[in-house]
C-alpha cells in the first residue's frame, strides 16, 4: 500500500514538475511511472519499519511518513538527474527511517498529540487537634 499517491505529489511539488519527471508523451503525467515510484518508496519505508518491529503497511499513516514517502518517490522519479535539494530531502527521509529503526524516533498511532488525562489525587490525614478534640 503506497503512503503517497500521484495527486499528493502534484499537491506537494506541482503538476509541471511531475509532467517533466514522468511525461506520458501527450503533455500529461505517466500514471504508471508515478505509481511505480510511490510503490518503491513504500517498499523502502516498509523494509525499514519492519526492521524496527512495526507492522506494515501502516494504517493509519502518520503524516510524517507521507511527507517522507513523497520525498523518496520524488527522488526515484528524478533518477540520476536529482538536484541537491531533492537528494538532501531523500537523505533526510532515510535518516528519519534509520532513527525509527534504531528506536530513537517512535511513530504514533495518529498525528494528534494526546494530552495527559487530568486527574486529581488527594492524600490527606485527618487534622490532629491538640488535646484530643474540641
Amino acid at each position: 500500500m503506497p503512503y503517497i499517491d500521484q495527486q499528493q505529489l502534484v499537491t506537494r511539488f506541482g503538476e509541471a514538475e511531475l509532467k517533466a519527471l514522468a511525461p506520458d508523451g501527450q503533455g500529461g503525467i505517466d500514471a504508471d511511472t508515478v505509481e511505480r515510484a510511490c510503490a518503491d518508496a513504500a517498499g523502502e519505508i516498509d523494509a525499514r519499519l519492519v526492521a524496527a518491529g512495526y507492522t506494515t503497511p501502516l494504517n493509519p499513516v502518520p503524516s510524517v511518513v507521507t511527507a517522507h514517502a513523497a520525498d523518496i518517490a520524488r527522488y526515484r522519479l528524478y533518477d540520476e538527474h536529482a538536484t541537491e535539494v531533492v537528494i538532501a530531502r531523500y537523505q533526510h527521509a532515510i535518516k528519519f527511517l534509520r532513527d525509527v529503526a534504531r528506536g530513537e524516533v517512535m511513530l504514533g498511532s495518529n498525528d494528534e498529540p494526546t494530552a495527559p488525562e487530568a486527574s486529581a489525587q488527594f492524600d490527606s490525614k485527618p487534622p490532629v487537634m491538640p488535646g484530643g478534640g474540641f
